[in-house]
């Protein structure tokens, strides 16, 4: 794939920031940005079933709700109009934007099944090989990075920071690089909080500032750990390496 070509490697503008990639890689990126923006559909009108539910007093059998057994609750309930052509209209789309993302990932994993990268990228914690090959598309080559600061940088999970004595405030996410990007280190942050070798920034973070906030705020922090650990995995083409390990992959 031509994010792994160095080929592939796109140019750079005049102030240092990586260029516009080749046409192959906007190829991946599209692919990958599709099936996203069919996920966030799916999660909207899952949303809008569970609010229904709520609305009419009905418990909700969490996570279940769309598989076999809370499809036969669905079918069971006894809404009013327009709620009930509501629900049965968001259920359909549902079904029809699961083929459509089955189909998406299944043609990625052809499309990706020899690219460098991915092997690499899912040895980190929190990252499958889903978003593997979203970051993988949304980086192009990692040499259009001269450092791991400025893939953090171009990743944009940097938020505005306040500190002063006791006082740390922090704002919200700069945001100045690809949305896409930022939005699957974050994903992978979430699921890589759990890891033991990140739980402890989780534990500290809440204690903090609380549990809710205090998850964001973690979150933010490991995927900018995580994006200086990709750097150093895709330019050495190096499996992730835990804290305290020889090979300077730590994260």
């Amino acid at each position: 794939m031509a994010g792994a070509r160095p080929g592939g490697r796109a140019g750079c503008d005049r102030r240092g920031a990586p260029g516009s990639p080749d046409p192959a890689v906007r190829a991946e990126r599209e692919r990958a940005r599709f099936r996203l923006h069919l996920v966030k559909h799916r999660s909207s009108l899952k949303n809008r079933v569970h609010s229904i539910l709520f609305q009419h007093g009905v418990p909700s059998p969490g996570s279940d709700l769309f598989g076999a057994g809370g499809r036969r609750l669905l079918e069971r309930l006894q809404l009013p109009e327009p709620w009930a052509s509501t629900l049965q209209a968001s259920l359909a789309l549902i079904d029809t934007l699961d083929e459509q993302i089955h189909g998406c990932e299944r043609e990625l994993r052809q499309l990706g099944a020899d690219h460098h990268y991915i092997p690499l990228l899912v040895t980190c914690p929190g990252i499958a090989w889903i978003l593997g090959f979203t970051i993988a598309s949304e980086i192009g080559d990692i040499a259009r990075f001269a450092t791991p600061r400025k893939l953090v940088g171009y990743t944009g999970p940097c938020p505005k920071v306040d500190q002063s004595g006791e006082r740390d405030r922090r704002g919200p996410l700069r945001k100045n690089g690809p949305n896409y990007l930022r939005w699957a280190l974050i994903e992978a942050a979430h699921t890589a909080g759990r890891d033991p070798r990140y739980r402890p920034i989780v534990e500290r973070m809440r204690a903090r500032h609380g549990k809710k906030r205090g998850s964001k705020i973690a979150a933010i922090e490991i995927a900018r750990r995580q994006a200086e650990a990709i750097w150093h995995m895709l330019s050495h083409n190096r499996p992730f390496a835990p804290a305290g390990a020889t090979a300077p992959l730590a994260a």
